[in-house]
């Protein structure tokens, strides 16, 4: 049997991070779902550095992307994996709150797959998560490794 491969969620708010987890487990999305918190801890994770230097080698299959989180913001942690040629080509997805026009356009200049902005309402950021979850971890397929 095939392992799922694992997502990496780049969140600070445990708000988002309890919705988004429901919105997985409602489209009954297996894969292992790991968190960090701000965006060295995500560099940290990708690069097997620090408390993630003995996880086990193996890419996530896409990574959803906040924007403002401490230490280093998304965009700071998008520019470094496209640097990476490890990850040139590893799916991500900006989920955050801002609308700022300057975000949206430098997150698809540095490589982004695509930008989600959190809908305030509870049902659209719940539908958001879904479509989000179907699309990259069930119906997409990516280069392998």
């Amino acid at each position: 049997m095939e392992k799922l491969a694992r997502i990496l969620y780049a969140e600070d708010s445990s708000d988002d991070i309890e919705l988004t987890l429901a919105a997985f487990k409602e489209i009954n999305m297996v894969n292992q779902i790991d968190i960090v918190r701000d965006g060295e801890e995500a560099l940290d994770y990708l690069f097997y550095r620090g408390k993630y230097a003995d996880r086990e080698r193996c890419a996530p299959s896409f990574v959803l992307l906040d924007i403002k989180m401490p230490k280093l913001n998304g965009i700071e942690v998008l520019k470094l994996i496209r640097q990476s040629e490890e990850y040139a080509s590893l799916p991500v997805v900006m989920l955050t709150s801002s609308q700022m026009e300057m975000d949206i356009l430098r997150s698809y200049q540095l490589g982004a797959n695509g930008y989600v902005i959190k809908p305030i309402d509870f049902p659209e950021f719940v539908k958001a998560i879904k479509g989000i979850g179907y699309f990259w971890a069930i119906l997409n397929t990516s280069p392998s490794k």
